[in-house]
């Protein structure tokens, strides 16, 4: 305890507090409890690429609101807090900021350094930089983190390139492998040209974009085919046309075989149940591969494959088999774009182009952290199982979702049509350079050709391995890259198919068996609702492959902020408010009572007017509690509650207290704060003032009066402790002894309920036109007022009767008249 001050402020809260809480470990995580008095929190590792934005401190502080909530009800709250830090976000920023491109063709220089001027570096000086430019925006995270006032234990942290993160994510994938869930396949792929890497279906987003339908003659066993496409660059492409089985237009064709424009290649006609009679001519170009659909009707039919574009978004510099190369061969090592118009050209003098394109706006998928429509390309990839073709483990994973609680429950429904929908395995393997190594090697063949179907994997006492860099068992570094000898996978996992392990590496699996047994499955798993098909189903994959279980029990979905304009708030759109400028302006509590004020799975509007009502409420905490201790009330906690207003405000705070629990028990913080500080300006604005002339005095009534004072102080600063920490604290510190985030949740034992509830209430409703009648009379709120006369009912009367000396005092009324009456309500009128 530190007794009063002279002037309580607000300034400097931030930094006392958080220094004496990482000083005192008032947050660290109590390892000796049994499992049924731990409370582990799955938290979200925020993408180290740039700058936290203020979206982030919204769904954080919710998450924080829990933790708090949960450790004051006794519980060991596990509470890690990581980075991801690997992944194509982070690749993306180094070279931006160092203006450098990745070639694992050269060879590592330890002493290079960036210049600023735009060079291509070995992987591992990228692998280096990578390291080192997150390193720097992880001290600046936490630093964020730290001053909004998060109650992590930061002697836990972790990231996802880390050896701990490694080591787990590569045991998973062997396991995932050795039964049979995990696979490599030759196959179509979806593939970003910007970043060369494949991408996965979980990863896409479909993106507005104009575009035109040209009409192309075909030319037929029985005269000319018209077809429509919007991507003529791959007529070199075409291995097919297909109309519907029912189309009668076409049924002549079905079994024959039709010429291509330009290049003169002989294409089947087929039928097939995907193509749409109304669309176009009715009748489409398979080309191998223009979308997911050609994919479909490639596969079905069996067609032949002649792929044209490469994996940088260019033509292939050699015609694909059965096309003509003295055709084909002005295209070659043009982008989709240049082809597009040269066809268009082509097709325009042959004679082939009929009338003008058609403009359009339609859906393009791109990555949706990608900048070019993404392409389909033919790659060797690694795929996990995840019911996108063995519906028994759709169905399981159906079923884990209908365990797991989801707040609110209607985001289950968003999993499900996810679920439901899946085409495809888990495509985790990515062509890039920073990332979690795929931890397998290759043997060659006399010939030097890989074997991909017999992998070599090592122990997994070996995990962390670089493929790259380590050698498997048996073999010497002379024998890498030699016929007889190995290679190493040069992929990388998706950033997801580590991320969706964040359970099992912060429980210390297979390495802290313990803490593992204490803490897992976990709790809760707060994050958006908008990666509900990346990180929470995929998380759900690995822990029922791994463990027959949920990973957590609950799934706290957040929504998004958003801006003035009602629009969502990202970097891409250039409308997002970094916090830091708000922290330090307004005080890390106003700004989490603003994002307290957003319930899960709800949108939010960032709003400084909130912000400033946030700063309003812990400043007048921290002046009524100056007030109320200054009456006295520290020193009268334990005195008998005698008086009616008294034990009628406590009577009120008991069923706050009911409310808040409830609430927060069903993650509804919102409803928390609000119940809690309702109360509060009831208990500043009527209760200190009806009782502060009696408590200023002596005797039983006064010690009465200091003792309910003292009593809902204690209460309220516990409720509003999870949301607003540091004003919480401070005040605490004044009178009680220890942290009011380690004191115990108020409970109904210590808040007596059997006062009339209604005294308050009738008490404040008087008080207000007294002080009404003074204000319309322009006078000070401690003018006298001679008479005041009181009607209503009888029953209302008797309950003002009984707390008339009060209301008289805070009135500073001469003489009060009861008048029995009629009138429904009571009314008070004053005499001056």
């Amino acid at each position: 305890m530190v007794g009063l001050p002279e002037r309580p402020t607000l300034d400097g809260v931030e930094e006392k507090w958080a220094q004496r809480w990482q000083e005192e470990g008032t947050y660290t995580f109590a390892c000796d409890k049994a499992r049924g008095d731990v409370y582990s929190i799955d938290t979200p590792p925020p993408t180290v690429s740039g700058e936290l934005h203020v979206g982030h401190v919204f769904s954080y502080t919710h998450t924080d609101t829990v933790a708090r909530f949960q450790r004051m009800r006794g519980k060991a709250v596990f509470y890690p807090m990581g980075w991801d830090d690997n992944g194509l976000p982070t690749e993306r920023r180094v070279q931006n900021v160092y203006h450098v491109r990745c070639d694992p063709s050269l060879p590592y220089d330890p002493s290079w350094e960036p210049s600023g001027k735009p060079e291509p570096i070995s992987r591992r000086n990228f692998v280096e930089l990578c390291e080192r430019l997150t390193a720097e925006d992880e001290r600046a995270f936490e630093a964020l983190w730290r001053r909004l006032g998060l109650s992590v234990d930061w002697s836990m942290t972790y990231t996802t390139i880390g050896s701990r993160a490694r080591a787990a994510s590569q045991r998973a994938f062997l396991r995932n492998l050795a039964r049979g869930e995990a696979y490599t396949a030759e196959a179509p792929t979806l593939w970003d040209v910007g970043f060369r890497t494949a991408v996965a279906q979980a990863e896409l987003e479909d993106r507005e974009r104009q575009g035109a339908y040209h009409r192309l003659r075909f030319h037929g066993p029985a005269g000319d085919v018209h077809i429509e496409t919007t991507r003529p660059e791959l007529l070199p492409a075409c291995v097919a046309l297909v109309c519907h089985p029912s189309d009668e237009r076409y049924a002549d064709l079905v079994g024959r075989t039709v010429r291509t424009p330009i290049f003169g290649v002989e294409v089947p006609v087929h039928a097939h149940q995907l193509t749409d009679p109304e669309k176009g001519s009715g009748i489409a170009m398979v080309c191998t591969f223009g979308d997911l659909t050609d994919v479909t009707w490639w596969r079905e039919l069996r067609l032949d494959t002649r792929v044209v574009i490469g994996r940088d978004g260019r033509l292939l510099a050699e015609a694909p088999a059965g096309v003509p190369s003295a055709a084909y061969s002005p295209l070659a090592g043009m982008t989709v774009n240049q082809a597009r118009r040269a066809i268009v050209d082509l097709l325009g003098e042959s004679g082939d182009l009929l009338g003008e394109p058609r403009t359009l706006t339609h859906p393009v998928k791109f990555y949706e952290r990608g900048d070019q429509p993404l392409e389909i390309v033919a790659s060797r990839q690694w795929y996990i199982g995840n019911g996108g073709r063995d519906l028994d483990l759709r169905e399981a994973l159906l079923a884990r979702g209908r365990e797991l609680r989801w707040v609110p429950e209607h985001m289950r429904h968003r999993y499900e049509h996810w679920v439901g929908g899946l085409t495809g395995d888990w495509l985790i393997s990515r062509q890039r350079f920073f990332g979690v190594p795929i931890p397998v090697w290759y043997r060659l063949d006399d010939a030097g050709e890989p074997d991909h179907y017999h992998p070599l994997t090592p122990d997994e006492s070996r995990l962390p391995i670089d493929p790259s860099s380590d050698i498997p068992d048996g073999f010497t570094e002379a024998d890498r890259g030699q016929p007889g000898g190995f290679i190493g996978d040069p992929d990388v996992m998706d950033t997801w198919a580590t991320s969706s392990l964040t359970p099992q590496i912060v429980s210390g699996w297979e390495t802290d068996p313990d803490l593992f047994a204490r803490v897992f499955p976990m709790d809760l798993r707060p994050q958006g609702h908008d990666i509900i098909r990346t990180w929470l189903f995929a998380s759900v994959v690995r822990a029922h492959l791994e463990h027959g279980t949920l990973p957590w029990r609950d799934a706290v979905l957040s929504g998004w902020i958003l801006d003035p304009d009602r629009k969502k708030m990202s970097k891409s759109k250039g409308n997002v408010v970094t916090p830091m400028g708000l922290l330090e302006e307004h005080g890390s509590d106003a700004v989490r009572y603003w994002a307290a004020s957003g319930r899960p799975g709800t949108d939010l509007a960032y709003d400084p007017g909130q912000i400033k009502v946030g700063r309003r409420l812990a400043t007048k905490l921290l002046n009524a509690s100056r007030f109320a201790l200054g009456l006295g009330a520290a020193d009268a906690l334990r005195a008998p509650v005698t008086e009616p207003l008294d034990q009628s405000m406590l009577a009120v705070l008991s069923g706050v207290v009911a409310t808040a629990t409830s609430a927060f028990d069903g993650y509804d913080h919102t409803g928390a704060l609000q119940a809690t500080e309702s109360f509060f300006w009831t208990f500043c604005d009527d209760y200190i003032e009806l009782v502060k002339e009696r408590a200023y005095g002596s005797g039983a009534a006064a010690d009465s009066a200091r003792a309910a004072l003292a009593t809902a102080l204690s209460v309220q600063l516990r409720l509003f402790a999870p949301v607003l920490p540091y004003v919480t604290e401070e005040v605490w510190s004044w009178w009680r002894y220890g942290s009011v985030h380690r004191s115990p949740w108020p409970s109904a034992y210590e808040v007596p309920s059997d006062g009339d509830h209604e005294l308050l209430r009738v008490a404040g409703e008087a008080l207000t036109q007294v002080r009404r009648a003074k204000s319309e009379r322009r006078l000070s709120m401690r003018a006298e007022v001679p008479l005041a006369e009181a009607l209503g009912p009888a029953e209302l009367l008797d309950k003002l009767a009984l707390v008339s000396g009060d209301f008289r005092s805070a009135g500073k009324i001469g003489k009060l008249d009861m008048l029995p009456n009629r009138t429904p309500s009571l009314v008070v009128a004053c005499a001056f």
